[in-house]
């Protein structure tokens, strides 16, 4: 089966549109309680990370088909002779806030999609099963030239917001020849974005493929992780760990400096990967260091078996 039928619903790999990312909605109900969290099935385990929430008694009023039988208020049902049920109020919704990365280096794909089109789409997951929960969601989009801010909210038209403007800042990048092909703001104002966007308490999501993210940048993470939890996911293309069935010589640029590399050399291949893993050892170590979770999804195949 060829890479393209493999593409989701409206998807062509390159670009973006809404309707690819919509698709996404449907299919925040497999990791919305009780079933698995989405972070426990990444990671291969087989027990369920959903964190509990507080629970504060608000009112009782005659039960209704489709109540929890277990919140049933058996004291005022005997008393009035007809079932009455507790209704709770849930604790302060959560704030979610995503940091999109889809500044040059994430415009790269060899074989199924971009890896900032992958991103866009695992984004749409993550912003859908938000709202399922009922928490609020919002996010910082680095463009590599600036960052564009929503703060959290639980309303739809925020997700929509929030998925309009990544479709349209990947695809001004995308087709604008003129925008610069290397990051120039500094990973270092994206962090005092989301430092500023997030209220205590927030669970901070990094999206990137942290290419250019120095240590000294993933340092100033810390500050963050003082009031919030913070989880990094990377994404890398197969082509990056020499992982290709082409065995040509091909010419590769970061926008700055160019090198061609020859893909039917077993020895060129075994560097580039080693290069790849020396590269994410660095950046999952720097995440084990200040606790953060790190994850890490390819660009070369399907989201969602990945996810599962």
């Amino acid at each position: 089966m060829s890479a393209l039928k493999l593409l989701p619903p409206h998807a062509n790999g390159v670009t973006l549109n809404l309707e690819e990312l919509l698709q996404y909605r449907t299919q925040s109900v497999r990791w919305l309680p009780p079933a698995q969290s989405i972070w426990s099935q990444m990671s291969g385990n087989h027990t369920s990370r959903q964190k509990g929430r507080g629970m504060d008694f608000m009112e009782v009023r005659q039960y209704q088909a489709g109540d929890d039988i277990r919140s049933i208020d058996w004291r005022v049902t005997a008393r009035t002779g007809k079932a009455h049920t507790k209704l709770f109020a849930e604790d302060k919704e959560q704030a979610v806030i995503l940091y999109i990365d889809l500044s040059p280096s994430m415009h790269f794909g060899s074989q199924y999609v971009l890896k900032s089109v992958q991103l866009a789409h695992f984004a749409s997951v993550l912003i859908w099963l938000t709202l399922a929960k009922k928490d609020r969601i919002g996010a910082v989009i680095d463009d590599g030239q600036k960052c564009i801010e929503f703060r959290p909210s639980s309303l739809q038209k925020q997700a929509l917001r929030i998925l309009d403007a990544i479709v349209n800042t990947h695809n001004q990048l995308i087709t604008n020849q003129q925008v610069e092909s290397v990051r120039h703001l500094p990973y270092e104002s994206a962090i005092e974005a989301l430092h500023n966007l997030a209220p205590k308490g927030s669970e901070l999501i990094l999206l990137s493929d942290f290419v250019q993210m120095e240590e000294k940048e993933f340092l100033q993470l810390r500050r963050l992780k003082q009031h919030n939890s913070v989880r990094a996911v990377q994404f890398y293309d197969p082509l990056e760990r020499g992982e290709t069935d082409y065995r040509g010589q091909a010419k590769a640029s970061d926008g700055q400096r160019s090198q061609w590399f020859n893909f039917g050399s077993k020895g060129q291949r075994k560097e580039l990967e080693s290069y790849f893993l020396k590269r994410q050892q660095s950046v999952k170590q720097q995440c084990h260091s200040m606790a953060i979770p790190f994850n890490s999804l390819s660009s070369g195949s399907p989201l969602i078996p990945q996810l599962s």
